[in-house]
């Protein structure tokens, strides 16, 4: 198992480690017990044994045992589940993950997507064109040491699965169905990860790759302010073409007017003489 990163994958890793604890007891008792019967009931002799249609004690056992082990699973597999599955707790970040063959959008928003959040400024991949994995044409998922972090997860076309390992789980990102988690990143969290689409989503699935970079808080706020001001700066230049590109149409129109006007008034002229 990865090293944990968030509060939830250590909790997934103590669920992971407690259920192979309980396997193995299961295990050993199993084999000892096989054992057992093939070292002190094997054949010495041509007597049949004893012939023993029924013993209550041990069926109950068998019966009892398996329910109290799948019952004690259970209950701390729900436990686990519902407190990572858990939105409530406010978030400091909250990013809108969406995928799409073959890349990933992260859009980082003002508020969670359930809320109406606005997003402040996004990070695209773009597939490498040969088909190959390049992480330089990989969009990069930034996040801050020690914070909150609330995931909206969208797809626009097939089932996707966000995965970061050292996250310890991952979700399904389902067309029509918005799925949400929130991540508690730990303090030493701080560092550069992989993730990846853990759902065959097509012929490119394994172009589906994102890089992860952990900066610590003050990192973080300085590269989510230029960010957020490369975004507006974009915004505003995208409104200064549209409005340059109305006023030419503008005046190629008042251009042709005058021109039409005068020929107009040449042909008067032509029928008044």
């Amino acid at each position: 198992m990865p090293e944990p990163i968030t509060d939830q994958a250590e909790r997934v890793l103590s669920l992971w480690q407690g259920s192979w604890v309980a396997a193995f007891a299961v295990g050993i008792l199993v084999w000892g017990l096989i054992i057992w019967s093939v070292i002190f009931h094997r054949k010495r002799s041509e007597q049949l044994p004893p012939q023993v249609r029924y013993n209550m004690p041990i069926e109950a056992l068998y019966t009892v045992l398996p329910i109290v082990v799948i019952s004690v699973l259970f209950f701390f597999t729900a436990r686990d589940q519902a407190i990572i599955l858990d939105t409530d707790e406010p978030a400091d970040v909250n990013i809108e993950v969406v995928a799409f063959q073959w890349a990933w959008q992260f859009n980082y928003l003002d508020d969670t997507k359930e809320n109406g959040g606005e997003v402040l400024f996004s990070e695209t991949g773009i597939p490498n064109p040969d088909g190959t994995a390049d992480p330089s044409t990989q969009t990069t998922l930034v996040l801050p040491e020690g914070a909150t972090v609330h995931f909206d997860l969208h797809s626009p076309d097939v089932i996707h699965s966000f995965w970061i390992p050292e996250f310890g789980f991952k979700m399904d990102v389902v067309p029509g169905r918005d799925n949400a988690f929130q991540a508690s990143l730990t303090e030493d969290s701080a560092g550069q990860y992989i993730g990846r689409c853990a759902e065959l989503c097509g012929v490119d699935h394994t172009r589906m790759l994102f890089n992860v970079e952990v900066l610590p808080q003050d990192e973080y706020d300085a590269w989510a302010a230029e960010q957020e001001q490369a975004a507006v700066t974009a915004e505003n230049e995208a409104a200064e073409a549209v409005d340059s590109e109305a006023d030419s149409a503008d005046g190629s129109g008042a251009e042709g007017s005058d021109a039409e006007g005068t020929g107009a008034g040449a042909d008067d002229a032509e029928e008044n003489e």
